[in-house]
């Protein structure tokens, strides 16, 4: 067996978990998650989390590791990843990383940046600040003292602007000064594909579709559970994630239903927008339609390849 785990990845509702199933139909594939949501016990509908029937024809990795309440990094899903990927080879199987969340991808393809850990008390400061000046303000001020990063991250990205002003306040030097030095050597090969839809009006209805079933799936009454078994904040990174991020206002009477639905689905396309972009800044992807017909065979050969 080669020394090779494959990553297929792409925007979000592109059908990338859909052709890693039928993938895994075809040859022996293991699937580990890069999702930055569904390592989150509990958080399964938001997520579209894999079910009981599809883990239980195809081992799934690196899905429900913590709860909702506690964080995880790229520098864990790097380690955890690794060690996934070893073992499956080790059993002689396919390794197929599959998801959408670039920063997990390229803190295993590309290593992890020096750098600080996060710090809660800059984290609240930070958070007090935009809420009296707004994140377009912290995004101006991110833009003055790291040109590069702000560039990158939209106004609107307050994650993002929060850990780059973070990294500023604890380091005293810009976030894009300390990307590339970093280890990036792995104990494998890794082959990356990406699904870029040509059409992006059907991704957005895809998208919007999907949110839907999620909706009637029952998200708002998951996020009520989660509410009252955890002690969940907003600030928190899994209620960060997009459709909880909008029910969670929901829940605290800040707008109706159909006004979730809408800003969920604008987020999603926000979001999707993102992803192609850094799927097209990357290097060494081989591209895929997702409409191309029988695309799980002509991933399948292309694997076998190797």
């Amino acid at each position: 067996m080669n020394n090779v785990a494959y990553a297929l990845l792409g925007p979000t509702a592109s059908g990338k978990s859909r052709l890693a199933l039928e993938l895994a139909a075809k040859l022996p594939v293991e699937i580990v998650s890069v999702d930055s949501a569904q390592v989150y016990r509990g958080m399964d509908i938001g997520t579209a989390k894999p079910g009981d029937s599809e883990r239980s024809r195809v081992p799934h990795h690196l899905i429900d590791l913590v709860d909702p309440d506690e964080s995880y990094s790229a520098g864990r899903f790097r380690s955890d990843a690794v060690r996934a990927v070893t073992d499956i080879l080790a059993r002689g199987r396919i390794p197929l990383l599959v998801g959408g969340t670039m920063l997990y991808y390229r803190a295993l393809a590309a290593g992890l940046d020096p750098l600080p850990p996060a710090d809660a008390g800059v984290r609240a400061s930070i958070d007090a600040e935009a809420q009296r000046k707004g994140w377009a303000a912290l995004h101006a001020e991110l833009a003055k003292v790291d040109s590069a990063a702000a560039a990158r991250i939209s106004p609107g990205d307050a994650q993002r602007i929060q850990r780059a002003l973070e990294v500023w306040r604890l380091t005293g030097k810009p976030l894009s000064a300390l990307h590339g030095a970093s280890e990036t050597r792995l104990p494998f090969e890794l082959r990356a594909f990406a699904l870029i839809p040509a059409d992006r009006a059907e991704l957005h209805r895809r998208i919007a579709g999907r949110f839907d079933a999620m909706l009637d799936a029952g998200l708002i009454d998951e996020l009520r559970a989660l509410r009252k078994r955890y002690r969940l904040a907003p600030q928190m990174p899994s209620m960060r994630s997009i459709g909880y991020r909008q029910a969670w206002q929901h829940l605290e009477g800040e707008y109706d239903e159909a006004a979730l639905r809408e800003k969920a689905i604008a987020a999603t396309r926000q979001l999707a927008k993102r992803q192609l972009t850094w799927l097209r800044s990357l290097s060494g992807l081989e591209a895929l339609e997702p409409a191309a017909a029988r695309l799980s065979a002509v991933l399948a050969r292309a694997c076998e390849r190797i």
